[in-house]
């Protein structure tokens, strides 16, 4: 479906920039005059990291004229795996500062606007109202919520990305003129189900591969040529090299686009909605939760505990708490290993971070295991305050 052009174009082109966009100009579905509506358009990048990098790289070298940048975050050494728009010297910067650091050098002639703070319901709409498009490179179901709502809301299209491991997904919501997030994925997985690429990992030329789709779309709204994704699912296979299209139907149900919309205004609380752990999970950890600390403690004082690690084997073999032993999550939530577990000893769980173990916790207190804990903060508490010396991903 053929969209008309997102902007209006600027009034001209310099000399500078006719040089620098040549190749683009003697396109004929771009020419002069798209060139001057990418110079014209505003685009937010929410984001900065995996897709966020490409794709503000490949908006800076194509002329967009204005791109914000909105993170909170800073650069970590793990990052330099696929964000590839920060370097070694970036390492504890404002990812924000950062990215925009790399887009001067990339072209000097993109106006950068900054946004170093963390997009929440207070000031997303006030954000987003100042851009013609959004691009989403957000890593989280809250994050990714909000921004489709305030989307919708404000009637502002945005293109939308998702990376994993080998896969990629690609697509352009907008509930003008098609489906929204929501009409995809009316509710986000079940808590624990969908893990994040912290936790299951991402090949770092996904990112590319999927941050590069997110621009061509980007450009195709901007300047009114092709057939964006609208209503249209791309899905992509690193392993397999395949590119497969779905179609999305705007849902006339939608609670957010549909014909009778029950979602008028955003959200109070996307986190609670998308839930980082489920319910089970927060009731079983109340009075079941100690610190690497108290671990450690009760390792030197010999208490006679089984202590379990509920990662992943890759994850185990980068680095691991002594003592403990390996039980991935998916074998404790399906029964599997109930009986590998010990009656007699205090069981103790850990994973990464503690949300994959307090769902285990709750497994196991469903099965009878009513002494069982689980380590607040995983192993990244462990390296911080127990042996910095390990290495954290």
């Amino acid at each position: 479906m053929s969209l008309p052009p997102l902007v209006e174009p600027a009034a001209e082109l310099t000399v500078d920039e006719i040089r620098r966009y040549s190749r683009h100009l003697i396109i004929p579905d771009v020419g002069v005059t798209g060139q001057k509506r990418l110079k014209n358009a505003r685009v937010l990048c929410v984001g900065a990291g995996g897709l966020g990098s490409p794709a503000l790289m490949y908006l800076a070298a194509a002329g967009v004229g204005t791109l914000g940048i909105i993170d909170f975050d800073t650069v970590d050494e793990s990052n330099l795996q696929r964000q590839i728009i920060h370097g070694v010297s970036d390492v504890g910067r404002s990812k924000a500062e950062s990215a925009a650091a790399s887009i001067r050098e990339i072209n000097p002639l993109v106006n950068v606007e900054i946004h170093n703070t963390a997009l929440d319901r207070d000031n997303v709409r006030d954000i987003f109202a100042q851009y013609d498009l959004i691009v989403d490179g957000t890593d989280n179901f809250a994050t990714r919520y909000m921004v489709n709502d305030a989307a919708v809301l404000l009637g502002k299209p945005y293109v939308w990305g998702s990376i994993y491991r080998f896969d990629g997904q690609a697509s352009v919501f907008w509930a003008e003129h098609g489906p929204c997030y929501r009409c995809l994925y009316p509710e986000p997985p079940p808590p624990g189900m969908v893990p994040s690429c912290a936790e299951g990992g991402v090949l770092g030329v996904l990112c590319a591969s999927i941050g590069s789709i997110q621009v061509n779309e980007a450009i195709k709204l901007l300047a009114g040529i092709g057939e964006p994704l609208v209503g249209r699912l791309m899905v992509y296979d690193a392993l397999e090299m395949s590119y497969r299209k779905i179609k999305v139907r705007k849902d006339p149900n939608c609670v957010l686009c549909g014909e009778n919309p029950t979602l008028t205004d955003l959200m109070e609380d996307y986190e609670d909605f998308c839930g980082a752990v489920s319910e089970e999970a927060q009731e079983a950890v109340v009075d079941a939760t100690i610190t690497a600390s108290e671990l450690k403690e009760w390792q030197d004082a010999g208490k006679d505990i089984f202590l379990v690690d509920v990662r992943e084997p890759a994850e185990y073999e980068i680095v691991r708490i002594p003592g403990a032993t390996l039980i991935p999550k998916g074998e404790i939530l399906s029964g599997e290993a109930l009986s590998k577990l010990p009656q007699d000893r205090q069981i103790v769980l850990h994973c990464k971070s503690g949300v994959r173990s307090a769902e285990a916790l709750a497994a196991l207190k469903a099965a009878g295991f009513r002494d069982a804990v689980h380590v607040q903060g995983g192993v990244l508490s462990w390296i911080k305050q127990i042996d910095p010396s390990l290495p954290a991903y």
